[in-house]
Formats: structure tokens, sequence, C-alpha cells
């Protein structure tokens, strides 16, 4: 009898873990070139996943695992999924089912618990086939005057966070994925009002994507500024104020290294030398020439946007910081972070909330990037032509640029570029700041 009754309380006692792990709901995010579905869970599960033809599906099998509720909706414009089905198999694994509208490639792994979100089984769908890549494909293109033969000057505006990262939260719940989105758009629109400037919203939705991807983005669509949208937070609430980031030169340091181990894309960056085992140290030379005029160009950048921003607010220091922000390690790309305000100081926030407070962040950031680029325009835009007008015009030399180069550009003669800086000759150097005289 005893026995009877120790047996039954060592069942009672059984952990959790023995037991049917729940599946407490899923979630889908939809991006321009994939969509992520997240399955919450109260444990660690073990999964598998297979493709199914006519029609096409994708099934996950989840061994001894229940959901709660019911699966989430899917929208009609969703590119890939038509919708998500579950059912139960051999009494008590757990299978979802993807009814798609194209093949797709799966990858999927699991993440562990953190300060928002528990357990959680991520699987991302890539498309597959004809069609997978062109959306990037047509956007990336630089926009051509036909008549100057000079092209737009390319903004590539960051949205930060995203999809199943919110960013931090404020104490009304304001998320900052939300507010950085609206206010990126809202610079893009502004930014086609422009003449000779073209934006690229990085992120146009509420989906998720990995911070170098950021950077690879700006990339292919040859963006001449990178400008990441985020709002700070702090345990100290009463900490308020606008910052604006570049990369510290620590950062520049570790980033060539890493950029240096690929020689595609070191032969890429310093216009496609050949770069063989024995050109280590020109490859060094050359990258780090780079480097060194897109850090420039980021600093008089970043401190056209922080002398706007101080007339929308308060900002918090007043001198652009360093940093190492993986969106801003681009060797090739000025960039910069705007941190627009501390989401955790309530005033802040609120202000945050505000559409009109959003169009003056917006407001001020394009009036330090249009003084940016009046100042120092890449050769080859509009903005460059001899038709931009402007007085006092600036341009900081980047690797491979010649004076004659540059003189035919800005539609000055030779003899004049030289008079007006002092140049005996023909030399110059990567970082140095010509003054370009009127034409």
């Amino acid at each position: 009898m005893y026995r009877l009754i120790a047996l039954y309380l060592l069942l009672l006692s059984l952990p959790l873990s023995a037991q049917q792990v729940e599946v407490r709901g899923a979630r889908i995010w939809t991006a321009p070139d994939h969509t992520r579905l997240v399955v919450d869970t109260a444990a660690p599960v073990s999964h598998k996943i297979f493709p199914l033809d006519n029609p096409f599906r994708l099934v996950i099998d989840i061994p001894d695992a229940r959901l709660k509720g019911k699966p989430p909706t899917v929208d009609v414009d969703e590119p890939l999924l038509i919708g998500m089905r579950s059912g139960i198999r051999e009494g008590d694994d757990l299978r979802l089912v993807l009814d798609l509208k194209q093949k797709v490639r799966a990858k999927s792994f699991l993440l562990q618990p953190n300060d928002k979100y528990g357990h959680r089984l991520v699987v991302d769908l890539i498309p597959v086939g004809k069609g997978a890549t062109g959306k990037v494909a047509s956007s990336s293109k630089r926009h051509l005057s036909v008549r100057t033969a000079l092209r737009d000057v390319i903004v590539a505006i960051d949205a930060g966070h995203g999809g199943d990262d919110p960013g931090a939260i404020g104490a009304q719940g304001t998320r900052e994925k939300d507010v950085t989105l609206q206010i990126a758009r809202e610079l893009a629109r502004l930014i086609k009002k422009e003449r000779g400037m073209r934006a690229v919203l990085i992120r146009d939705g509420d989906y998720f994507i990995r911070l170098r991807k950021r950077i690879d983005l700006a990339r292919k669509h040859k963006a001449d500024l990178f400008v990441s949208i985020h709002a700070d937070a702090f345990r100290d609430r009463r900490v308020r104020g606008s910052s604006v980031y570049t990369l510290s030169h620590r950062g520049a340091s570790s980033e060539a290294a890493k950029w240096l181990a690929d020689k595609e894309n070191s032969a890429d960056l310093i216009g496609g030398i050949d770069l063989s085992e024995s050109d280590n140290l020109l490859a060094t030379v050359l990258l780090d020439m780079t480097q060194n005029a897109t850090l420039e160009h980021s600093n008089l950048a970043a401190k056209k946007v922080l002398s706007n921003l101080q007339t929308v607010g308060a900002v918090h220091k007043g001198k652009v910081q360093k940093a190492g922000f993986v969106v801003l390690k681009s060797p090739d790309i000025p960039s910069m972070l705007v941190e627009t305000a501390f989401i955790s100081n309530p005033a802040e926030e609120k202000r945050l909330r505000s559409g009109e407070q959003q169009k003056k962040l917006a407001r001020a950031i394009l009036a330090g990037i249009k003084s940016y680029f009046s100042s120092y325009p890449p050769l080859g835009t509009k903005l460059a032509g001899s038709d931009s007008g402007g007085k006092g015009r600036r341009y900081v030399i980047n690797q491979g640029d010649t004076l004659s180069d540059i003189a035919e550009r800005y539609g000055v003669s030779l003899a004049s570029l030289r008079t007006a800086n002092s140049i005996d000759g023909d030399s110059i150097r990567v970082g140095q700041v010509l003054r370009i005289p009127e034409s």
C-alpha cells in the first residue's frame, strides 16, 4: 500500500519537462526579400521541416507539443504565404503547415529567452526561382539624367529595429521601432521633393533586418550617405536630448580586418583592384585610405545634422559622439546614427508620439543633409554639376580621384582649381578638402 502511494506521489511530482511543451502562439513578419515566422514556446523544442509540392507547402513538426489558441491569420497581400494550419500527428506531436504561393527555401533556428521574449523557434522563408530577387535589383539602380549624365545623390534611411525587435519601449508603451519608421518615412518623403536627391528606405515595414544586412542593402543601392534613425533609452528617466553618432576609429580598424579577409569585397571597395596574396600590404593601405575619407565625410555630415537638431529641442551632447555601432561600419559609405530623443523620458516619449514632432525631426535631419551635400556634393551627381550654383563648395578627396576629373565634373578649369587650393602640380591626398571655385 505504501509503495502504491509513493509511486502515485512520484508521478504527481514529475517535472514539467516530461509534459507536452506548450506552443504559446506565432507571429508573421513580412520583409521585402523574405517572410519570417516566429513560434513562441514554453521551453526549447526540437523540430523537423520539409517541403511539399502540388500545391507548395512547408511542414513543421514539433514533437511532444501542443498549440495554445489558433495559428495567426495571414494578410492577403503577403507575398509568400496563403495561410497557416495546425494539427496533431501520432497522438502527441504538433504539425504546423504553411500553405505557400510559391516555392521557398527555409532556414530555421532557436532563440534563447531575453528580457522581452521567451523561447522561440524562428523559420525564415526565402523565395526561390523566378522573381526572387527582382525587387532589390530593380530599385538599386542609380537614377541618371539623360540631359546631364549626372545622377541623383542617394540617401539610405535606416529605421532602427523592427519585427520581433521592438527596440526601447517608453512608459506609455511607445515602441522605438514604430517611431523610427514613421520618422524615416517622413524624411524619405521630404527628400523625394528635393532636386537631385533620392531616398532609399532600408526598412519600409514592420519586419526585422540583421544589422549587417542593412549595410549590404545600402551598398547595393549605391548610397552616398547612410542615416540610421533611433530613439534612445536610459535607466534615469530624466535624461533627455538628441545625439548623433559616427563610427569610432577603433571600430573602423576592426572592421577593416573583416573586409580584408574577403578579397572580393575588398576589391569592390577599392575600385576592382585584383588582390592576390602578395598584395596584402597594398590592400591594407588602400582600404585604410578609403576608410579615412569615409570617416571624414561621416563627421562632416553628422555635425551638420546635430547643428540642425538643436533647433528642434535639447541635445544630449553638444558634439558628435563616437561608437562602434555595427550599422556604421560600411568602409565606403559615410554613415551616422541619429538618436532622435530619449523614449525613456516621459516628456520626450510624448513628443515622439506626435506626428508634428516627427516632421520637425525629419526636417531638421534633412536640413543637415542638404547643408552637408551643398558643401561636399559627390562627384558625378546633379548637386556637383556646374548648374547647381552655390558658393563656397567643398569636396573631400576619395581614393582614385584626380584633379582633372574633379575639375571636369564641377565645370571649372584645372588652373582655377589649383589656384583656389594653392596646389602646385597634381599631387592630392585622400581625405584632403578642396575648395571648388565658381565656374
